[in-house]
């Protein structure tokens, strides 16, 4: 209010309105400062606080840092002192740990080598190999501890190697004791001989009133369980087992086993009795076997032994498991190459009895599986029976191909004659769609027949694929009837086995082709008859080869389409293998020919009488060796084959003897009468040598045929005209190159000749001019 006034007094020209306006800011600033001089008053306690508390902050920080100095400089130092301490504490308890393990170890050893060697003297063979064990684990502990140079390990570790050789050799003569061998002199022997000398004794019969069924020979063969010993035993035994027992009984059916029991020990032996030759059979040796091991597991095998990771339940395995494992693989290897394969039918008609084999088999198997000797998925002997199909087929299919080859390896000059007349019953055909399967009559007739049959009421000309006579090896017309009856054998047999002797059919021609040839090569190039035979053998084979499938086409379409049902296929190849061979004997022939003819010195000079006697013995050495050839190629080859070879090989002869003739330049008349003569000779002779048949007056026939077989036969007729021509008598017979001279010489070779034989005179030159 004095305030106020004081205003008012001071400006009092202001008017009232301004001065109210002034009056209420100054009211309301004296609250503001009421309301600041308020808060001042209450903040001024906490700003106090704040510095109170900054001043106590302040003397803790002073305290920390006095107390980290102080920990840094004395209680850090002591901490380290006690950490080491903790540490070097803690390792030497660990050292002592170790050290307190290992004489713990060593104390186990020590009481259970001490255990080991009471029980082998008290002759307890299993707690004494547990012992053992027991020290063997105690010694690997200790050595498995590093860090260790002791040398008391390596003293314990040769002790231990002694107490175990102890042990072992002690378990050796027990063995040797309970199992004794009493073989012959002659050791690795397993004839009949020595076997029957050799003896089995089993000292493990368990004696009266002792439970049989835990024998004490169950302790011994435990204890070499354990001691790692067993299986070389077993192994040695399975040897002897096998080589002295097993293969013997299988090898020699004659072996009988014989068994004797005593008080205290168990004998086998053997015995060998006469038997005939079809007395073998699969089921009497099984029954051998199967008696071995009956015996076998009532003293030896039936002893169950501890092994770990083997066996059943607890890993208990027997004796006969063990020595299954070892010998079971040889012995059905044995009994299947040695027993089962030969038991194997040799015909489809034996394979129904071949089931008692497998039943045999059947029962064979399940009683050793029983003894435990052979575990449930082992059946190799089964599986080898039941698959008698196959076995039948591959043993049929190599028994044909051993007779093949032995038929082809035999001698080829044994022939016998086949004729067109020859008439034999092929396989009666159905009718077309009657799907019939027709019945055979036996194949041994199905091989020189010169008829096919196509029906009972219709037939084919006789000459109608059929072969000319001629000579075969008896060895090829046993082939052929071999082929037939496999193919006939196939018609009954199953399916497999169908194929199977289908396909060897076809195999049999192939090894043919290859065998023959190699084997007989040397004959076959040196020996013209041979070579001629083994010509009409492929022709023969070839000739059955036509319609060998078609007479089997019944046998089921389906098997025959896998097989290639026919062999029309081969028959070029056989053809083709007589054929060369017949040539390249053709070949030596016509060298042979032409090399007699080389010392003729050309026909040239032959009013010179050495140069004459040269040519003509030359031409005769010719008709000789044709000659030759044509007994030794008569009745072998076909007539026409026989003609048309003899043929070739005078045609050779005169072809040459013109050439050489047609080539000299000059020729006086007495040579022209001499080569004349000589032409004769070949003329008047060569067709003697065309004898075919062994009746000779059935030989003209094909002597007057010389021209139809010889190409040069003419010319060389045309030849001897020349000869003994004069120039008019030549120039009639070229006749303007119409005549028969011009129809066998050129132009230039009568023109050659007749400059040879005559002199040049105006009468030459003017019938030279008019050959043209």
């Amino acid at each position: 209010g004095s305030l106020v006034a004081a205003v008012l007094e001071h400006s009092g020209h202001l008017d009232k309105e301004h001065l109210g306006a002034h009056v209420g800011r100054l009211s309301r600033r004296e609250e503001v400062w009421t309301m600041m001089n308020s808060k001042y008053n209450e903040f001024l306690p906490s700003v106090q606080n704040r510095e109170d508390l900054v001043a106590e902050v302040e003397g803790l920080c002073m305290d920390i840092d006095l107390l980290k100095a102080a920990i840094e400089n004395e209680v850090q130092q002591d901490l380290n002192v006690a950490v080491t301490e903790f540490t070097e504490l803690k390792q030497q308890l660990e050292r002592d740990s170790v050290v307190l393990s290992v004489l713990k170890k060593l104390q186990e050893f020590d009481t259970a080598v001490k255990e080991f060697s009471t029980a082998l003297l008290e002759e307890r063979y299993m707690p004494a190999a547990q012992r053992l064990e027991k020290a063997r684990s105690s010694l690997r502990n200790v050595e498995s501890h590093r860090g260790f140079e002791l040398r008391i390990p390596k003293a314990l570790r040769k002790e231990l190697t002694v107490q175990e050789q102890s042990i072992i050799y002690q378990l050796g003569k027990e063995w040797q004791k309970l199992i004794v061998w009493k073989l012959p002199h002659s050791k690795g022997s397993s004839s009949l001989e020595a076997v029957v000398l050799s003896e089995l004794h089993l000292h493990t019969v368990p004696p009266q009133g002792e439970d049989a069924a835990v024998p004490p020979v169950a302790a011994v063969l435990q204890a070499l369980a354990v001691m790692g010993e067993l299986h070389y035993k077993l192994k040695d035994f399975g040897q002897l087992l096998m080589e002295y027992i097993l293969k013997p009984l299988i090898s020699y059916p004659s072996l009988e086993p014989v068994t004797e029991e005593q008080p205290d020990v168990f004998i086998l032996r053997f015995r060998s009795q006469e038997l005939a030759l079809d007395e073998f059979s699969p089921m009497k040796v099984f029954d051998k076997i199967k008696l071995i091991f009956e015996v076998l597991h009532k003293y030896l095998l039936n002893v169950p032994l501890e092994e770990p990771g083997k066996g059943g339940k607890d890993g208990r395995v027997t004796l006969a498991e063990l020595l299954g494992e070892l010998i079971w693989e040889e012995l059905s290897n044995c009994l299947i190459h040695s027993c089962l394969v030969h038991s194997v039918p040799t015909s489809s008609s034996q394979l129904e009895q071949y089931k008692e084999v497998i039943e045999s088999t059947k029962e064979f198997e399940k009683a050793l599986k029983e003894m435990q000797f052979l575990k449930q998925d082992k059946t190799a002997l089964l599986k080898y029976a039941c698959n008698v199909n196959f076995h039948f087929a591959n043993k049929k299919c190599q028994d044909l191909i051993k007779a093949a080859r032995k038929l082809m390896t035999s001698e080829i000059h044994n022939t016998v004659k086949i004729t067109p007349d020859s008439s034999a019953a092929l396989p009666e055909l159905p009718s077309p769609g009657s799907g019939d399967h027709p019945r055979t009559h036996g194949p041994s007739n199905l091989l020189d027949s010169g008829t096919v049959n196509l029906g009972r009421e219709s037939s084919l000309s006789q000459s109608t694929l059929s072969l000319p006579t001629c000579r075969i090896s008896s060895s090829v017309q046993q082939l052929m009837e071999l082929a037939y009856n496999t193919m006939e054998e196939a018609k009954t047999s199953t399916k497999f086995c169908c194929l199977q002797l289908c396909n060897c059919v076809r195999d049999i021609f192939h090894v043919f082709c290859e065998v023959v040839p190699k084997y007989h090569r040397e004959n076959l190039q040196k020996l013209p008859q041979l070579a001629a035979i083994h010509y009409n053998n492929c022709m023969y084979i070839a000739h059955h080869l036509l319609t060998l499938g078609h007479q089997f086409r019944y046998l089921t379409s389906a098997m025959l389409s896998d097989c290639g049902g026919t062999f029309v296929d081969m028959v070029p190849d056989f053809k083709k293998l007589g054929m060369e061979c017949f040539l390249a004997q053709m070949q030596v022939q016509k060298r042979g020919v032409l090399d007699r003819l080389w010392s003729a010195r050309n026909f040239s000079s032959m009013d010179d009488d050495e140069n004459y006697c040269a040519a003509n013995k030359s031409i005769k050495q010719v008709l000789h060796q044709l000659r030759g050839l044509g007994t030794v190629w008569q009745d072998v080859l076909p007539v026409h084959m026989y003609c048309k070879a003899m043929g070739t090989l005078l045609n050779t002869a005169l072809a040459e003897i013109v050439t050489r003739i047609t080539a000299l330049e000059d020729i006086s008349a007495e040579g022209a009468d001499r080569l004349y003569s000589l032409c004769k000779i070949m003329v008047d002779e060569g067709p003697q040598v065309f004898t075919p048949l062994l009746e000779e007056d059935k030989n003209k026939k094909y002597q007057e045929e010389v021209p139809v077989y010889v190409q040069k036969w003419m010319t060389f007729r045309e030849l001897m005209i020349i000869l003994r021509a004069n120039l008019q008598e030549i120039v009639d017979r070229w006749a303007d190159g119409k005549g028969p001279l011009a129809e066998q010489f050129s132009a230039a070779e009568v023109k050659s000749l007749i400059r040879a034989l005559f002199q040049n005179t105006e009468r030459r030159a003017a019938a030279l001019a008019k050959i043209k």
